[in-house]
């Protein structure tokens, strides 16, 4: 999209919970978003994590949203689509891998009911192919589509006027959009070997 950025017009927002394997999968993508390339300043990555209602006020300030999110298409597990505008609401609602996708689609209607709704709306979602395992990280399959996830993301981007940029070199503590000790790569270390794990 052409012409003058509004300063907080942009956010992408990755939804789900880390602690629960591939539910993961949308704050990992932004993760990985914020960590590889750098935005301008209007534009807000944020781990939305599933704190639903919590996240309309930053929905109704957007006027283009970009959420990352594991959907049940009911496809092959690891399949990454991208849906975009009005049919977003209904994948997000249609089946549901958790409650914050419940939530999340009622921070889109509340956002719709006040007059706030993004001008732009799009999701990437992956297919998931474990939930069930708390602790657990992103499964293999899941991981791999980070990168296309990325890919999407910075097409989309794009086609809304924002180019993102390659960082040179790794985050440092304060720009990190999520605690240190849940990056990915610390908390798979972290986690108990199978045995140590049951009691």
């Amino acid at each position: 999209m052409n012409g003058e950025l509004d300063a907080t017009d942009t956010l992408v927002l990755g939804i789900g919970n880390v602690l629960w394997a591939d539910e993961g999968f949308g704050v990992r993508a932004a993760e990985a978003l914020h960590a590889t390339y750098g935005l301008p300043p209007n534009v807000r990555v944020m781990d939305g994590g599933t704190q639903g209602m919590f996240l309309l006020s930053y929905v109704r300030d957007a006027s283009r949203l970009l959420v990352f999110d594991a959907i049940d298409f009911g496809l092959e597990p690891g399949t990454l689509r991208l849906i975009r505008n009005e049919d977003v609401p209904a994948y997000m609602g249609a089946k549901k891998v958790s409650m914050h996708q419940t939530g999340f689609q009622e921070v889109l209607a509340a956002a719709r009911l006040t007059g706030d709704y993004p001008e732009s709306l799009a999701l990437i979602g992956v297919q998931p192919v474990e939930l069930d395992d708390y602790g657990g990280s992103l499964r293999s399959q899941v991981k791999a589509r980070i990168p296309d996830a990325l890919e999407l993301a910075v097409q989309v981007l794009g086609e809304w006027g924002i180019e993102p940029e390659a960082r040179r070199g790794p985050l440092q503590g304060p720009e990190r959009i999520g605690p240190a000790e849940l990056d990915m790569v610390p908390y798979e270390e972290g986690r108990p070997a199978a045995p140590e794990s049951v009691s």
